[in-house]
Order: C-alpha cells, then structure tokens, then sequence
C-alpha cells in the first residue's frame, strides 16, 4: 500500500526524529512562517510536552514507506453539545510529496478517528492567505463558523 498512517509514538527514536524534521520544515514554510527553527533544548521541550499532554493525537502519514506528514492535535471537549471534539493543530506534508492528495488522506483520517470515537466536530485554524489548504477544508466539508468568528491570541 503506497499510503499509510501511525500514531505517533514519542517513545520510538524513528518517529521522534520524523516529527522534529517535519516540524523544522513546517517552521520555515512560507505557510508557517517561523523566524527559526527550534533548538535542541526546545525539540526536546517539545517532545516532552507532546508525549505528557493528555489529550495530543499525533498522527504521521507515509508514503511507500517514508514520513511524508503529520498532524498534532489535541482533544478537547464542547460545553455546547457536552462532547468532546477534536482541534487540529498542525497539519503538515513534506515539499516533496505534495500534490499526492496525503493532505486530504491525513485529514480524512482525523475525521474518521473523530467518528469512531463520538466527537461532535473538529475546528482548525488556517490562514486566509494558504489557499491550498482552505480547498482542501471545504472539500472535506469544512465551513467557516456561523456567524463567522474571529481567532484571538494573547502572547504572553
């Protein structure tokens, strides 16, 4: 099978090493737009964190075999509908195997886990100028809230 998924598992050397690549790539993309990527002190911050956070779903996506992608996200829980759902965080797939449709595939994927287990939705960010991505969400079914909602952020 060319495509194929697994969870990540923060413990195996392999997948630690896939994710920090991704997330090197993922930083510097015009679509991440990071100012640098993070130092060994902060990779290994990250891994820490991802792997003790209770409610993170890494996911890779590989294609024939190789890490081509992954998303983290993170279970959280809806007071409307008194269920949880999911929040996609980071989704990403590697330069050199875009246009192969593993977006789309990585996210079906996210939203079949949500359906198998019971999560009333799924929310995402996306950046109004990432035109790629915003296709791929509404060709999925993703719609922008109603009435539309802004997204805020405090740095602390």
């Amino acid at each position: 099978m060319e495509v194929t998924f697994e969870n990540c598992d923060f413990n195996n050397p392999k997948h630690r090493e896939a994710l920090l690549l991704m997330m090197d790539e993922y930083m510097t993309d015009p679509m991440g737009d990071a100012e640098a990527v993070l130092d060994k002190n902060q990779q290994l911050q990250l891994i820490e964190g991802l792997a003790n956070h209770p409610s993170c779903l890494c996911v890779f996506v590989l294609y024939k075999g190789e890490f081509a992608g992954l998303s983290i996200s993170f279970i959280n829980f809806s007071t409307f509908k008194v269920k949880p759902y999911l929040y996609a965080h980071d989704l990403f797939v590697r330069v050199g195997f875009r246009s192969k449709g593993l977006g789309k595939q990585l996210l079906q994927r996210l939203v079949d886990i949500s359906n198998e287990r019971g999560y009333c939705k799924i929310t995402l960010e996306v950046r109004n100028d990432n035109r790629v991505a915003l296709y791929l969400y509404r060709e999925l079914g993703f719609t922008d809230t109603d009435p539309a909602m802004y997204f805020w952020t405090k740095t602390l």
